[in-house]
């Protein structure tokens, strides 16, 4: 083992001398090969490779809109995020499902219709009864915006204009006065001078007053059905037995008799007329 370490420490120079040699060390930089070298060529950006991934970009585009494609995309999705709140604020959806219920609850039927036919019928309602104000934002705001006829500015200023004239249309003056008094404003000299804000809660109030007052209209003649199943039982000894459960029978006998889906949703429809 003494003899053969000198040939192993020889063996073992050799190949870090031979491995040095391999690596290429950058060579001095003389007069004579700064002037025969060329200017260094840095490798192009597009050459680069890059993750895959969504680029977002704030540059202008072509059209009037100055938007790109990745901000409208993003402000679509802020648009469909707050959408079920401007459904139920400044359009008839709110008047429509409070009706729904109560009606339900008046038949006494607790989750018939289920609550997803009740919603998916107030939609359609709704859709139904701003369709003419849905047609005006159409053609006067939103399809001359895609045209790249009007800026974005002008597009929503007539979709306002379009939302107000349904709302004023439907608003009690004396919520908007009330709203007017509170917001600590002067009296408007016309109705268009009303501020968005003012009469988007005054709209509301009055969609609530609304259909509590048709809520009541319903619940009169489930009442009487249920005072006149209460007597009756009274007079039967049959006390122990609950009225509700022998008036839903004739409730839902009278609603049928009446066409009542009928009258309730052609009720709805015009009081919007």
């Amino acid at each position: 083992e003494a003899a053969m370490s000198p040939v192993l420490r020889a063996l073992l120079a050799l190949l870090l001398i031979s491995g040095l040699g391999a690596v290429d060390a950058p060579s001095p930089v003389t007069p004579e090969t700064a002037s025969t070298a060329g200017p260094a060529i840095a490798p192009p950006a597009s050459s680069v490779a890059q993750p895959p991934g969504l680029v977002i970009s704030l540059s202008p585009g072509d059209g009037k809109t100055g938007l790109s494609s990745a901000l409208t995309l993003m402000l679509v999705i802020t648009a469909l995020s707050i959408a079920p709140a401007f459904l139920m604020m400044v359009t008839s959806f709110t008047r429509v499902i409070i009706v729904l219920g109560f009606l339900r609850r008046a038949m006494g039927t607790q989750t018939l219709p289920p609550n997803q036919i009740m919603l998916g019928l107030a939609l359609f309602l709704t859709l139904f009864i701003m369709a003419p104000t849905m047609r005006r934002l159409n053609d006067q705001a939103l399809q001359p915006y895609l045209r790249d006829e009007i800026t974005q500015t002008v597009a929503l200023a007539r979709a306002e204009s379009a939302s107000r004239d349904f709302m004023l249309k439907h608003t009690r003056k004396t919520d908007l006065a009330l709203f007017i008094k509170l917001a600590g404003q002067e009296r408007p000299k016309t109705a268009q001078d009303v501020a968005f804000t003012t009469l988007v809660p005054a709209f509301m109030t009055s969609e609530l007053k609304t259909a509590f007052q048709m809520g009541f209209v319903i619940f009169l003649p489930f009442l009487v059905i249920d005072l006149v199943i209460s007597a009756v039982l009274m007079a039967l000894g049959m006390m122990m037995l609950p009225p509700v459960v022998v008036s839903l029978p004739f409730k839902i006998l009278l609603f049928v008799l009446v066409d009542g889906w009928v009258l309730l949703l052609q009720g709805l429809v015009a009081s919007y007329a």
